[in-house]
């Protein structure tokens, strides 16, 4: 059985948490990669965007094929898997960014509305006919060509973020759930638990029985809306309210840790290391 595997954000010089690649440039640079093939299904750990300028064809997200063209963009989420056709005839940019570039530089309110970013499971990633592409582009390729640094990533991301709020107006009235009516109403039970109890528990089981289902039958559900376990949307929604507190408040690590739901530091800072490879005192220094 072959595997998908993880790609992590790799920048050029000096590009840390947001870039913006030609699709020629980028296939340029993964040419020199022989460990990573794009035209394979893959699983990213940072937000990408897909914009078509020119030209159609095919892309999938999570397993599933897109017919996308001029004026197409297709939000990738964190985590979700992806593959590019292997003969594509279009042309167009990816905008890659990570997750700390968001809670660093977007406005809590527009995270809730850009629902792709954090809730790809209950959205679709295709959004079609923009007609504000070229003009995103365009103030995009300005800024980051712009010699003055003075403010340079706010004004970089209060661009990506209207952009991607004016998708989101675009896409709100064709959103596409995932599996059974039964299975989405199930699984936004789940969610809503794991926001409400994940500092008392990270226990599949426990949340299992608060919603009098087995072990294996929350499993499925969830991997039927988002293509993983259980066990891994807690991990991913506990490490992002990790990343939250430490990125928006002045508590202390040991606090954190606390707040979080851990008795021992040692086991909090083991648990963040395991999912970030970085230790929460390594985090925290590079914000």
């Amino acid at each position: 059985m072959n595997t998908i595997p993880n790609i992590s954000f790799k920048s050029s010089e000096g590009a840390t948490e947001i870039e913006f690649l030609p699709l020629a440039e980028l296939f340029t640079r993964i040419a020199k990669d022989p460990n990573h093939n794009p035209k394979e299904p893959h699983r990213i750990g940072f937000f990408a965007l897909l914009v078509v300028t020119e030209g159609a064809g095919i892309h999938q997200v999570d397993l599933k094929d897109y017919a996308i063209r001029k004026g197409s963009v297709l939000k990738i989420a964190k985590g979700q898997v992806h593959a590019f056709q292997k003969d594509y005839s279009y042309n167009g940019y990816l905008v890659v960014f990570t997750e700390d570039f968001v809670l660093r530089y977007f406005s809590k309110s527009s995270v809730n509305f850009i629902s792709h970013l954090y809730n790809y499971h209950i959205s679709d990633p295709l959004v079609e006919n923009s007609t504000f592409n070229d003009f995103f582009l365009e103030q995009l390729t300005q800024e980051i060509q712009t010699e003055s640094t003075y403010a340079k990533k706010e004004i970089i991301s209060k661009i990506l973020e209207i952009y991607l709020l004016k998708l989101e107006r675009l896409a709100h009235k064709s959103i596409q759930k995932k599996g059974t009516k039964k299975h989405q109403e199930l699984f936004f039970d789940f969610k809503n638990l794991v926001e409400k109890n994940y500092t008392k528990t990270r226990n599949v089981k426990d949340y299992a029985a608060l919603l009098h289902i087995s072990s294996k039958h929350l499993n499925k559900i969830v991997q039927d809306v988002t293509l993983n376990t259980a066990k891994h949307f807690i991990d991913n929604y506990v490490i992002l309210e990790i990343k939250r507190s430490i990125f928006s408040s002045s508590l202390s690590l040991k606090e954190v840790a606390y707040q979080s739901g851990f008795d021992e530091v040692t086991n909090f800072t083991k648990y963040f290391k395991n999912h970030t490879d970085l230790s929460p005192k390594e985090y925290k220094a590079t914000l």
